[in-house]
């Protein structure tokens, strides 16, 4: 077979793009170990996930709206980083009620991680502002 033949036959057969379970739980941003057992135990096609995104199922919108909820989702819930999760102590999943209680509750670890995340997105601006100017001005 040619290479052009091999190209050919590589391009007309659409392979399916697939993903392990704790990938597509990532991009869902649920916790993967709360998923049910027949979506951890196979594959993820890109279809499959489009379709679960575009129409999540009672248990996706369940974990979504109760969790427990990975790390990212709980430290974007609570405004702070990962690594600011890590130093407060929280290295497990937290549930939506878990979180609302950290809020009220606004120990002393969450107000100092809230307040360094607040400085880093106040420095992150400053930096895309300048860029941008500095980026007018050769223009």
């Amino acid at each position: 077979m040619h290479t052009l033949d091999i190209l050919d036959a590589m391009t007309s057969h659409q392979s399916t793009q697939n993903m392990k379970p704790a990938t597509a739980a990532k991009k869902l941003g649920v916790y993967l170990e709360a998923t049910p057992a027949e979506f951890q135990e196979g594959v993820v096609s890109r279809d499959e996930l489009n379709a679960l995104q575009a129409d999540p199922p009672e248990w996706l919108r369940e974990l979504r709206r109760n969790g427990p909820h990975p790390r990212p989702v709980v430290a974007a819930k609570l405004g702070v980083s990962i690594s600011g999760l890590a130093r407060g102590g929280v290295t497990e999943p937290l549930t939506t009620e878990q979180i609302e209680a950290l809020k009220t509750d606004s120990p002393e670890w969450l107000q100092k991680e809230r307040a360094t995340q607040a400085e880093v997105r106040k420095e992150a601006a400053r930096i895309k502002e300048k860029r941008a100017e500095q980026d007018e001005k050769r223009s």
